[in-house]
């Protein structure tokens, strides 16, 4: 699948400069540089630990690995070719101004590609994605792309071709969309100051019922998906399952 969600980016030239944000262990990178040359291409992270993951890879020691926040990202305006972010806007305070500060960093007609999960349909899936962390709806990707003024903003949904009832169960499932930088210099859309992050003292009891609805919910998206693939081989194709 993630040759499937990496396409709408569009790598056809390996001499692309290339920005993974929230790139991690360089799971996507390796995607990357199936396309693109590795000294093309930028990590960034704001887990060191992460990053020490991608650093081990062989197909990544000539990319660029560095720390950064996907909010205020480290790079000049006008920079970069592609601005490629998978697996990471679910954990962004706000995602409005990450997607802005990739619109920024692009080049005149650089085309940004964000991956990340869609917020489910089904009501025991939606209690547990709230529980858990941010699952933007398919409008509010498109909304935050027009905001911050790209153009031929389109949305692609991703999942395994085996399963037949994504709407129907709603389970998680993702999407790529992507957009293209409209003007030189920086997003139209003006935003105020960074909130500042403050750590507030943890709740023990408030931990534990996270944690344990946490272990829920990972339970539930792993056993929910392996039903589904049952009864994709077992009813016909064209029926509803």
């Amino acid at each position: 699948m993630r040759d499937e969600a990496l396409a709408p980016a569009d790598l056809h030239d390996p001499g692309l400069k290339v920005v993974d944000v929230g790139g991690g262990t360089g799971f996507t990178t390796l995607g990357i540089v199936k396309h693109v040359y590795p000294k093309n291409v930028t990590v960034l992270d704001q887990s060191p630990h992460q990053l020490a993951k991608a650093r081990q890879k062989e197909e990544l020691r000539e990319c660029t690995i560095i720390e950064g926040d996907a909010e205020e990202l480290p790079f000049p305006t006008d920079s970069v070719d592609r601005y490629i972010s998978a697996g990471s806007i679910e954990y962004w305070p706000d995602p409005q101004r990450g997607i802005r500060e990739a619109y920024r960093v692009l080049k005149l007609g650089g085309l940004a590609c964000i991956i990340g999960p869609v917020y489910p349909t089904f009501w025991l899936s939606r209690f547990f994605a709230d529980m858990w962390m941010l699952f933007p709806k398919e409008e509010e990707y498109v909304e935050w792309f027009n905001k911050a003024g790209f153009k031929d903003v389109k949305l692609k949904r991703i999942g395994p071709k085996w399963y037949r009832g994504v709407r129907r169960h709603g389970l998680i499932m993702g999407c790529s969309v992507t957009g293209v930088k409209r003007e030189t210099g920086d997003s139209p859309l003006q935003l105020g100051p960074k909130a500042e992050e403050v750590k507030k003292p943890v709740n023990p009891f408030s931990f534990l019922i996270r944690f344990i609805l946490g272990m829920i919910a990972a339970t539930y998206y792993v056993l929910v998906p392996i039903y589904m693939w049952i009864k994709d081989q077992i009813v016909p194709k064209g029926q509803p399952i």
